[in-house]
Formats: C-alpha cells, sequence, structure tokens
C-alpha cells in the first residue's frame, strides 16, 4: 500500500497540476485522509446512507448508480485518480438514493467533509484543493450531461472512448450502456460500426 504522504502529494499534484503546495500542507492534508479497500461487488455508499467524505481512487473501478422502475442506472463510472462522492447528499447531510460500488478490487482515500472544510477555512493551499475538487467534478458532470443531451449513441460512445478509454475497456458493457443511456443492443450496433 502507498504511504500517506506519498498518496497525498499523488492526489495533490493530480487535481492541482497548476500549483504547488508545500511540505507542510501536504503533510497536514495526508493526516486526515484514511485508507479504504473493498472487494469486487462490494458497496462502498449504500442507497440510504449519507456521504460525508470525498473518495479518492488509487486503484480500481466503482461504479454510481440508482434503481429505476427496477432497473439499475448507472450514473457514473470512475477509476484510477477519479473523486467520486454523491454530490446531494454530501452537501445536504441527507440520505443518498445513489448506491457506489467497487467493479473491481478497490482502494480509495476518504477525506472527510469536516475535516476538509477545518482545512479549507484556515490554509489557503487545501482551500484552494478543495475548490479544485469540487470544480474537477463540476466540470465532468456538464462533460456527461452536454454528451447525452447533444450526441447520438455512436458520438455518445467514440467521446466516453476518447475521454476515458479504461472505461471502456474495465466495465461491463451493461454497465456502460446505461452509463450512456441506451440499450445494450444499441450499444452493440455502434461498437460494431466503429
Amino acid at each position: 500500500m502507498t504511504d500517506r504522504q506519498e498518496i497525498a502529494r499523488q492526489i495533490v499534484e493530480e487535481t492541482c497540476p497548476q500549483r504547488r503546495l508545500n511540505l507542510e500542507n501536504i503533510k497536514l492534508f495526508s493526516e486526515i485522509i484514511r485508507c479504504r479497500k473493498f472487494h469486487k461487488g462490494e458497496i462502498i455508499l449504500a442507497d440510504g446512507e449519507i456521504c460525508t467524505c470525498l473518495s479518492y481512487i488509487e486503484k480500481g473501478l466503482t461504479r454510481q448508480h440508482y434503481v429505476k422502475h427496477e432497473k439499475e442506472m448507472t450514473e457514473h463510472l470512475s477509476c484510477e485518480g477519479g473523486v467520486v462522492f454523491c454530490i446531494d447528499s454530501y452537501f445536504n447531510g441527507t440520505p443518498t438514493h445513489l448506491v457506489v460500488e467497487a467493479l473491481e478490487p478497490t482502494i480509495i482515500w476518504e477525506m472527510p467533509r469536516t475535516l476538509m472544510e477545518e482545512l479549507a477555512e484556515t490554509n489557503a493551499d487545501l482551500a484552494y484543493l478543495y475548490r479544485r475538487f469540487m470544480e474537477k467534478s463540476l466540470i465532468l458532470s456538464q462533460v456527461k450531461a452536454d454528451i447525452l443531451r447533444f450526441e447520438s449513441a455512436k458520438d455518445r460512445y467514440t467521446k466516453l472512448m476518447q475521454l476515458f478509454p479504461e472505461i471502456i475497456q474495465r466495465a461491463p458493457l451493461t454497465h456502460v450502456a446505461s452509463y450512456l443511456q441506451m440499450s445494450l443492443e444499441t450499444l452493440s450496433r455502434v461498437r460494431s460500426s466503429i
């Protein structure tokens, strides 16, 4: 397993590549993160729980999904370097309707909201780090929304291949189809046409 300060540095460098944080701030950040390991198929956050942490994926693949008309709908797929959290539950402190599941053996580093906010109140570098987590999440949500709104099925799949090829290679096709809001049959036709 990765050393805490080493993973803290990695998270900071990936999240804030244009701004260097000094070692003292990286050490402060490393002191609040905690490691959790999950087996394939294990639930990271269940429907009805409150999301209290941002979760950085060191290793593995996760899926956020919900149930609609007795069918699981994939909301988000994320792998190494991704940050996973349920936005509404996280900010409002209410139970989530999403489920976060490990699709592979997964190692995540949790950043508790209360501790992140305490650090952000007194430390400009860590406030910037926290803001960057939120900005990246919002941008990713907007990109996905635009793809789903404006792109054809073929273009949605092509964009996913371009932006996140590892998800196409690693996630079960049923989850990819659901994520792209298409049937498995449509996904098969799209894949065969490319």
